[in-house]
């Protein structure tokens, strides 16, 4: 919405929320600015030929009734009065346009207080902390409140810089242009965007969201971004799927869709993820540990992230897979 716009709707809306009695067009027209400045004072007061202030009278009215129309469609109620001598009148009564009380049970206001607690790195975090203070200041119990301040802890780390520009890009369906690095590519490609959502997985973000080049849905690790995320003042081309499966798509990448098992040798206090995920471990002295992992498609761009603490033993397929991916960042 143009800010022109919304300011002239806020602006309306007050003036009807703060009368105590019926305004007519007339009133209305006179008292917000503008109107005013589009179409002078009203009827029988315009500036101008008849004509041009029958014209202006009837533009009024088409814009008047825009107006009211997209406040009710925002849930503004507004009630249309008739007086005593025919003039239609409107108001919007406090009372009807009054939320109703929030009213929060325990475990309720424990997982809002929680969920605004996750928010420490971002933009959302001064926000957050003002909604949690206005709520305790009316009385309703915090997750600190009912089960002590180091009982429960919830963080995810936003250390990536594109975080935040994605996210308001996202939420303002912006198109974005960024410089992506994959997994088994020494250079960064520049990949033009339209941002869908952000999710975290085991400790990562990933953006979803459709690639204009490729002309197909794709997810894209954000510590993978280099450089600057940059937004683009054009409409998304292609439509928002009510449902984005982000999760589900980088569990394939991982091997997180299991259709056997792989061996690997893994150097003594690295890849915890791998050792979290392993079905069996041997140790094999010399600083090195053997795991059997689940395999499916995608473990081998998993595997080559974690460099020369990682060797896959068997089977042959994935090692070959991984080889065939170091040696193409080798040679970049």
């Amino acid at each position: 919405m143009a800010i022109a716009k919304a300011e002239r709707l806020m602006n309306l809306a007050l003036c009807l929320l703060g009368t105590r009695r019926p305004l007519s067009k007339r009133e209305l027209r006179g008292s917000i600015e503008a109107y005013l400045e589009a179409f002078g004072p009203g009827s029988g007061t315009a500036s101008g030929t008849p004509d041009h202030a029958a014209g202006s009278d009837d533009a009024f009215n088409r814009m008047f009734e825009r107006d009211k129309d997209d406040l009710r469609e925002l849930g503004l109620i507004i009630e249309t009065v008739e007086s005593l001598d025919g003039e239609t009148g409107y108001l919007a009564r406090r009372d009807s346009n009054r939320l109703p009380a929030i009213t929060l049970d325990v475990e309720e206001a424990a997982a809002l207080g929680l969920a605004a607690s996750v928010w420490q790195q971002a933009r959302l975090a001064a926000a957050a902390s003002g909604a949690l203070q206005k709520l305790r200041a009316a009385g309703m119990p915090l997750a600190e409140d009912v089960y002590g301040n180091s009982a429960l802890e919830t963080r995810i780390p936003v250390h990536e810089a594109a975080f935040e520009p994605l996210m308001l890009a996202a939420r303002d369906r912006r198109p974005v242009v960024f410089d992506y690095r994959k997994a088994n590519s020494a250079r960064p490609e520049q990949r033009h965007v339209e941002p869908w959502t952000l999710e975290c997985w085991r400790g990562h973000w990933y953006l979803a969201g459709w690639d204009r080049d490729r002309k197909a849905e794709r997810v894209f690790r954000l510590s993978r971004i280099t450089g600057k995320v940059r937004s683009r003042g054009i409409p998304f081309t292609a439509p928002v799927p009510d449902h984005v499966t982000v999760r589900e798509t980088v569990e394939r990448w991982a091997g997180e869709t299991a259709t056997g098992t792989a061996r690997i040798k893994v150097r003594a206090d690295h890849g915890y993820p791998l050792r979290a995920r392993a079905l069996a471990t041997c140790e094999l002295g010399d600083g090195w540990d053997e795991l059997e992992i689940p395999c499916g498609h995608g473990l081998d761009a998993w595997l080559v992230e974690f460099g020369p603490d990682v060797v896959v033993l068997e089977p042959a397929e994935l090692r070959a897979e991984v080889l065939d991916r170091l040696r193409a960042v080798a040679k970049g």
